[in-house]
């Protein structure tokens, strides 16, 4: 993407930001000491964003400078973790690799009395570990409740579906292989051969 393309875009990104936070133009203002003008000419790109302008908007959108100009990606290793709300649960995607295993931080909410969640099933293979709170797998005929440092692996072939029978949210760790893979899990080190 040419510099020119990158400038033209912070425009709408900048407007579509604000009103996703329900800011008003003099609310944004006020809070980040720039004028109402400017903040509207950068939004129809009447006006190129400076470095410093943009460091003040993404502090008070509390979110990184690459967001609000999408940055290309630079190889940076690290994990920017985007959550994606689905069915009322949270995922934090953990990796970025297209295929093969991915890994998520997921927060369950709680579920009213007499809640009973569908079973499903689908291509692939999944290990969860609790961090906080319970999580009730249901998995076939089986329904058993894991808590905080407990694990679980299964075929998701195999009908399952999982909730929070508890009063706080839960935290899980979930990896999940969508051909199948497997994780392989030592429970100690390999015996040196001397």
């Amino acid at each position: 993407m040419e510099l020119d393309e990158v400038l033209q875009s912070v425009g709408p990104r900048l407007r579509a930001l604000r009103q996703e936070r329900g800011f008003t133009l003099a609310q944004l203002g006020k809070s980040t000491g720039i004028s109402v003008s400017t903040l509207s000419r950068l939004e129809s790109g009447g006006r190129k964003p400076t470095l410093e302008l943009l460091l003040l908007l993404a502090r008070a959108y509390q979110v990184q400078l690459d967001e609000l100009i999408d940055a290309p990606v630079t190889g940076d290793p690290r994990v920017h973790m985007r959550p994606i709300k689905r069915h009322g649960m949270t995922y934090i995607p953990l990796s970025r690799r297209a295929g093969g295993l991915q890994a998520y931080k997921q927060i369950i909410p709680p579920r009213y009395p007499g809640y009973e969640p569908e079973q499903q099933v689908h291509e692939g293979y999944e290990w969860l570990y609790v961090l906080s709170g319970r999580l009730r797998l249901l998995l076939g005929r089986h329904d058993t409740t894991l808590l905080p440092g407990e694990a679980a692996e299964f075929d998701t072939r195999t009908p399952h579906a999982f909730t929070n029978p508890g009063d706080e949210p839960s935290e899980v760790l979930a990896l999940f292989g969508p051909q199948g893979e497997r994780m392989h899990v030592r429970a100690r080190p390999a015996r040196r051969q001397d």
